[in-house]
């Protein structure tokens, strides 16, 4: 169960990270199904690789519906187009924990984009000395959904599925 919760904060960071911003700040990705693989250092959590079927609803409904969550627990949340893509700068906090992030995201959401995020925590259980951390998320277009899918369906490692458009029952999951 907390290897699941875990997981979920995951997601949820993901969906923050990459839907923060308003609907045409970044371009909406190609429907169908994604693979999206994170990488991280500084971290003893291990790789991840998740797939998500989406369409151009979902994606407009990730960033309305995220955007409200990242006004609360974010006091910064800024996102630029750059030459080569985007860069994402915000500072949030959550259950005591402080964070600042730095993204840059590239690629041509057809068929592959790439968000590399530096980030810097403080606070919470593991104390105040704080903690670096880098994600790179990897995603990449694999066609069609499956028969099974419906957009807004992310299916974790271990098969756990759930559903961007049940994001309310994610944000009661989020410690205090």
């Amino acid at each position: 169960m907390t290897r699941k919760l875990a997981l979920l904060g995951s997601a949820l960071c993901v969906v923050v990270s990459a839907g923060s911003a308003s609907a045409d700040d970044l371009p909406v990705r190609k429907a169908g199904l994604w693979e999206m693989k994170m990488v991280r250092t500084g971290s003893a959590m291990p790789e991840m690789t998740m797939q998500h079927c989406t369409d151009e609803t979902v994606d407009k409904e990730m960033s309305n519906n995220v955007s409200p969550m990242a006004k609360q627990i974010c006091a910064k949340q800024e996102i630029k187009k750059t030459a080569t893509g985007y860069v994402s700068d915000s500072e949030c906090s959550v259950a005591g924990v402080s964070t600042t992030s730095h993204a840059e995201i590239t690629g041509d959401f057809n068929s592959a984009y790439t968000v590399k995020t530096t980030s810097h925590a403080q606070g919470g259980v593991a104390g105040a000395a704080g903690r670096d951390t880098t994600v790179q998320l990897e995603a990449k277009w694999l066609g069609a959904c499956k028969p099974d899918q419906k957009p807004g369906d992310i299916v974790m490692p271990g098969g756990f599925k759930m559903n961007v458009r049940d994001m309310d029952k994610l944000k009661s999951l989020l410690p205090k």
